[in-house]
């Protein structure tokens, strides 16, 4: 193939701003589907990105074009607009040599367009401006152009307009794609070896994991022998072929392609995004920016009925093999059973595991509240890893705890920033920068603990900014952490999966509420029990839940009073007896309502 006849490009764009709508429009306009197959959302294979209306797996395909009588290959690499996958991004971004940025005319520009936007930058890639929806009434096409313009420092005519909704001005864009897109280099001219980046994979149960890769150099072809560099696993190539947009067998794929090659592999943790494939006999050395993404945000989640245990570990290690940065291990808890302490790379990350988990498994599943990982230094000098309040060490133990910051990018229009500041403040924020927009917008630069950030963040971001602030970020580092474990206490016995670690200044609020909260919601038992808040080093608040009420003398009518009074007294001895010796039954239901926030 022609090098200097291919271009490879992908599409920067916020959630929602109407990315898989222009990429089905490309797809139409270069005959890649026809018209008739024409489906909403192409790309996105997942039923669950369809009714998100998010990208959750990026999806490559291959466009051919004709421009002034020479025919042209455009392979679009589609990025996930969601901060938690920003690694996958900057993998996927060395994998083209420009970017569309596209603006949604009516929204402006948002906090997550800025973040990918700088990772293009420090690739060196082209970008391209394009404002989308310049078809709706709502649309503010000059206005949102001098936010590009000051943005990029462009000029007026290099911002393009599009319509995804109605093609307008697509055609336009493939020419341009061909005219400012830099054709991609071989780094290794006649390399005698191949070489490819992975950006992405997939799993099959008949091919084993299925990766795609960006070649670098050379060109592999059906049955050669190869290397992924950082995993050092060998491999044959069972299958090699182009994304058109479904996966396409070619006889051999070379440099300047994008394409895919079937491993064979069935084990997880071999394949990762940003390893480098290279050919067995010759291997050339891995390219650069590999990184093994780690979780940040830890959650146990348990099967509703201890029976499909077994089926979770399966759908768990399912999972795992096409999402490296997944990880899982097994624990137990008295109350729970059995189940998995799960790791992901940030809520929206947790929340597309656990739906993936119910809809494509059929599993029923308890989440409990997500934790985030702590380095301790115990008193004796070690150091420990902490991703769980039940393992957080006693207060007298510790001498010192980090916790991971984030440092984060909101943009709000100018009229909420009073609204904004009380609540950075309530959630430990310190603000830094602040830049006013054009149109009315701030945005404010703010470093905060990641555990504020899940502290129900992002709801209340959404109530002061009445829906309008976009909020995007980034890790910051470990810093020095006041914080404290919370446990409570049930009839005299902690309960494991109600223990969570809060910033000292908020345990006597915290206590306060969570006893509220099971106080409302427990059941009651056949004895009093009492339920209470620990922390600090002692019980800050309590309730006592009462027990069940049974009229025992119901059944006697008229008589001597004392009969009476020797059952109540026979029963009072009962519960005593109860309190001493049971144990409190927690439903299901109880641990739910306690681990969803805001109930």
């Amino acid at each position: 193939m022609d090098l200097s006849r291919i271009r490879n490009f992908s599409i920067i764009a916020h959630i929602d701003h109407g990315k898989s709508t222009l990429a089905d429009r490309m797809l139409e306009i270069t005959n890649t589907i026809e018209k008739r197959k024409m489906k909403e959302q192409v790309l996105d294979n997942m039923e669950l990105e369809r009714e998100k209306g998010i990208t959750i797996k990026m999806r490559p395909v291959r466009m051919d074009y004709v421009y002034e009588g020479k025919p042209y290959v455009l392979n679009l690499i589609d990025t996930p607009g969601h901060i938690d996958f920003s690694y996958e991004v900057s993998r996927a971004l060395k994998a083209v040599e420009g970017s569309i940025l596209l603006v949604d005319a009516t929204q402006g520009i948002q906090a997550q367009t800025l973040t990918t936007l700088g990772m293009a930058r420090e690739s060196g890639l082209t970008i391209i401006p394009v404002l989308s929806k310049i078809d709706s009434p709502l649309a503010r096409i000059a206005e949102v152009k001098e936010e590009v313009i000051k943005l990029l420092g462009c000029k007026a005519e290099d911002i393009l307009e599009t319509s995804g909704k109605t093609g307008e001005g697509v055609a336009h864009l493939l020419e341009q794609i061909i005219i400012r897109v830099p054709a991609p280099k071989e780094e290794i001219v006649d390399s005698p070896s191949f070489r490819g980046l992975i950006f992405d994979f997939q799993y099959s149960t008949h091919k084993g994991v299925i990766v795609y890769v960006r070649v670098i150099d050379g060109q592999i072809s059906k049955n050669s022998p190869l290397l992924f560099k950082i995993a050092n696993e060998k491999f044959t190539a069972l299958e090699v072929g182009i994304f058109a947009p479904d996966e396409e067998p070619r006889e051999f794929i070379s440099a300047g392609e994008i394409g895919y090659i079937v491993t064979g592999i069935k084990k997880p943790g071999i394949a990762s995004v940003g390893d480098t494939v290279t050919s067995l006999k010759n291997p050339l050395p891995e390219l650069p920016g590999y990184m093994s993404p780690a979780p940040v945000v830890w959650a146990s989640i348990y099967p509703e009925s201890q029976d499909d245990f077994d089926m979770l570990r399966q759908a768990l290690g399912r999972l795992r093999l096409s999402d490296s940065s997944f990880a899982y291990e097994e624990e137990a808890s008295g109350s729970l059973g059995r189940g998995f302490r799960c790791g992901f790379l940030g809520l929206l990350h947790l929340e597309i595991i656990a739906e993936r988990l119910k809809r494509e498994f059929q599993l029923e599943l308890i989440i409990a509240t997500p934790s985030i990982t702590y380095e301790v230094e115990l008193r004796n000098g070690k150091k420990i890893t902490v991703y769980s309040a039940t393992l957080f060490p006693d207060d007298h133990d510790i001498a010192k705890v980090m916790e991971p910051w984030v440092k984060m990018k909101i943009i709000t229009p100018s009229a909420y920033v009073s609204n904004l500041m009380p609540m950075l403040y309530e959630h430990e924020g310190e603000v830094g920068d602040t830049e006013t927009f054009g149109d009315g917008r701030t945005a404010l630069t703010v470093r905060m603990p990641l555990r504020e950030l899940m502290r129900n963040f992002f709801d209340e971001l959404k109530s002061v900014s009445s829906g309008f602030a976009s909020l995007s970020y980034e890790f910051d580092g470990m810093l020095p952490a006041d914080v404290r474990r919370l446990d409570i206490l049930l009839a005299d016995e902690v309960v494991p999966a109600f223990s969570r670690v809060v910033a000292t200044r908020r345990v006597e609020i915290e206590a306060e509420k969570a006893v509220e909260k099971l106080f409302g919601i427990l059941p009651r038992q056949m004895f009093a029990t009492k339920i209470q808040g620990y922390g600090l080093g002692r019980i800050i608040s309590s309730r006592t839940l009462p027990a069940m009420q049974k009229n025992v003398t119901q059944h006697m009518y008229g008589g001597d009073r004392t009969r009476k009074m020797k059952l109540w007294k026979k029963q009072k001895e009962g519960k005593k007896r109860m309190k001493a010796e049971g144990t409190v039954n927690i439903p299901h239901e109880t641990f739910l309502k306690m681990m969803k926030s805001g109930e």
